[in-house]
């Protein structure tokens, strides 16, 4: 089951953040169809967040058909997302764990580097392959 976490200082909403982080879940793998959501009142206990808020993110995923509410047993995972596989996911993760250790050793920071993946994914969408 996913373990919802928020960042207060990223300027994102609480309830996008939530909603990011399933989407995020779902592409990985880590949330399969058939999968259940933290209730919303495991997510209030957990984060001290107004119970509407979580109610809304996961309102914003079952109208995006990614979830399916069923009232008295909770919110499940109806389709995931992304392509790859599990194993693919894995070797992208340590190829980019390497990448950002060698950003790290040449003084870049998370803004340069967040910079430098968007230009480069920028410049494949231009030649159509993103």
């Amino acid at each position: 089951m996913i373990k919802f976490r928020l960042d207060p200082s990223s300027g994102v909403a609480t309830y996008l953040q939530l909603v990011h982080q399933v989407k995020h879940a779902l592409r990985l793998g880590v949330l399969v169809p058939g999968d259940r959501l933290p209730t919303i009142k495991e997510v209030v206990s957990d984060l001290a967040i107004n119970p509407n808020t979580v109610a809304k993110a996961y309102r914003e995923l079952e109208n995006e058909g990614l979830v399916v509410g069923r009232p008295g047993l909770g919110t499940f995972v109806r389709r995931s997302l992304g392509g790859g596989s599990t194993a693919d996911h894995s070797r992208f993760r340590r190829d980019l764990a390497q990448w950002v250790r060698g950003c790290r050793e040449a003084g870049l920071d998370q803004e340069d580097m967040e910079a430098l993946f968007a230009l480069v994914l920028a410049d494949f969408r231009q030649e159509g392959i993103a």
